[in-house]
């Protein structure tokens, strides 16, 4: 069952002389993950935006279309019409930057925040809050100032108070790139565990695009406010040369399988590094 529906959805900020997005029209499965790329400008982050009610209800412009929100009993809810703050446990959203997100004075603060304007009992939002912090490897911090972490705690707290409320689906809007090696690693980590162990329904946005061909079930390609491709992670890969010259980043094994492909000397494109070097030596490369 699709959670949620994108309906011919184009959207222009006020005082914008173009729209940032462009008839786009696509579903989510229940349980799916699924990514989406492409070059800066393209429309990724205002997708997002659009997806738990934020555009139209908090930011304004000229919106058509729709976007429908179903929760785990089917009920549907068309974001034009309802509250952002209604939506928010349906969809969580996590965004570029995690200090735009984090605000309270501790860490177990900030994640029992969200649970409490969902004025859960005491109890149930204590559990909640423990439960979060130990899936995301922040227990024994829950009395830190979140502004003291690293970077990579820092999403990984963003990350724990969103799914701290247990949303259907969890947007994030490139959440690694503002973080090193070891903290992209930390958060990519935590969303590997999240799906692995509860399934959730993941939409990710991201300029690493070898996690999302990795990992994910299907993938967007954006340009210019529209959606220009979407497939597999695999049928993505065979479109290397459309996302070169959309200046999208792709693995460079993906890229050096690509170009000994063109020359015959692979029969299939490989995107992870492990799987090119075992290719390579199984065919005496």
């Amino acid at each position: 069952m699709n959670v949620i529906s994108v309906e011919n959805l184009s959207f222009k900020y006020r005082r914008a002389s173009d729209y940032a997005l462009k008839n786009v029209t696509f579903n989510v499965e229940r349980g799916e993950f699924l990514g989406i790329i492409g070059p800066s400008g393209s429309g990724k982050s205002t997708l997002c935006l659009a997806l738990n009610g934020i555009i139209p209800n908090s930011i304004k412009g000229e919106f058509t279309g729709r976007v429908v929100v179903r929760d785990s009993e089917g009920r549907e809810f068309d974001t034009r019409k309802t509250p952002v703050s209604q939506l928010s446990p349906l969809v969580g959203l996590v965004l570029q930057n995690p200090d735009s997100q984090l605000f309270n004075m501790t860490v177990e603060e900030e994640v029992a925040f969200g649970l409490e304007n969902l004025a859960l009992d005491p109890n149930e939002i204590g559990r909640r809050v423990r439960w979060a912090l130990e899936i995301s490897g922040l227990w024994g911090l829950e009395n830190e100032f979140p502004p003291n972490l690293s970077g990579g705690e820092k999403q990984r707290l963003a990350i724990a108070a969103v799914f701290a409320m247990r949303p259907q689906v969890l947007v994030l809007d490139e959440p690694t790139s503002q973080l090193d090696p070891l903290g992209r690693e930390e958060v990519l980590g935590l969303l590997s565990l999240l799906r692995r162990e509860y399934g959730i329904t993941i939409v990710l946005v991201e300029h690493h695009t070898d996690y999302i061909l990795r990992h994910a079930d299907r993938v967007l390609v954006m340009d210019a406010g529209r959606v220009i491709f979407e497939g597999t992670p695999a049928e993505v890969a065979e479109e290397t040369e459309l996302l070169k010259s959309l200046g999208v980043k792709i693995p460079a094994s993906l890229e050096i399988s690509y170009e000994l492909r063109k020359r015959g000397k692979l029969k299939k494109l490989l995107i992870t590094p492990e799987e090119l070097l075992s290719e390579l030596r199984s065919s005496g490369g």
